[in-house]
């Protein structure tokens, strides 16, 4: 990114003017200690590109607030004509984890999800025990997901959970995730994004996949350097 400052401007401010192009139907910027934003993800719709969907977000970006966004911390996700999210570029769908299964069992006020996935002819299975209350799910379900996550991705050990929940886009429900990754002495923030459709806990899986895909390799060999 350019050596444009973005402390001082509120970043919610910034997402919410991005929102008014007329293919963007939500976008989360994700910002470093100093305020500058170092990911920005955009859900929208396929009229256009995703090339001049990322031009359209600079452009308002540095017009309006003055923040210049390098055009490689824009990711673009694009509703499909069944409001699928289709991901634009990226790795190949062959060599990236895939949700096998998603179940929970309750007992009185506490509930334990289990998250299974697949990659490359491997299977894991990842658990996370918390409260049974319904605001508390999304988080529970991406802590089971970054469990079995682990175990078939060595870039994934160092990542926590930092939030999950369900936002309104438009006529959508979104699942949004934020993983953290600790590289004393920086907090690195990775973000992604599911749309719902019959399933919550399936979109939370699939944004913890978002926020990670793409990202691991480089988080390993950062981890495999130091």
């Amino acid at each position: 990114m350019e050596d444009s400052p973005g402390g001082g401007v509120d970043l919610a401010e910034v997402e919410a003017e991005l929102c008014r192009l007329p293919d963007v139907a939500a976008v989360r910027i994700v910002a470093d200690a100093v305020g500058r934003p170092v990911e920005v993800h955009v859900l929208a719709h396929t009229g256009k590109q995703p090339k001049q969907v990322v031009r359209d977000v600079q452009s308002v970006a540095l017009a309006s607030f003055g923040i210049e966004l390098d055009r490689r911390i824009v990711s673009v996700v694009q509703l499909g004509p069944n409001g699928a999210a289709q991901p634009t570029g990226g790795a190949e769908n062959g060599t990236r984890a895939r949700i096998t299964a998603t179940q929970s069992q309750s007992s009185g006020l506490r509930t334990t999800v289990q998250v299974s996935l697949a990659h490359r002819g491997d299977e894991a299975v990842g658990f996370a025990e918390g409260s049974v209350a319904g605001s508390a799910r999304p988080r529970l379900v991406a802590l089971a997901a970054l469990d079995a996550l682990r175990q078939l991705e060595p870039g994934a050990d160092n990542l926590d959970v930092d939030s999950a929940q369900v936002v309104r886009a438009g006529t959508h429900d979104v699942v949004v995730v934020s993983l953290v990754y600790f590289d004393p002495p920086i907090e690195h923030h990775l973000t992604g994004s599911a749309m719902v459709h019959s399933n919550v806990d399936d979109a939370t899986v699939r944004a913890v996949l978002d926020a990670t895909n793409r990202r691991l390799s480089h988080l390993a060999a950062r981890r495999d350097g130091a």
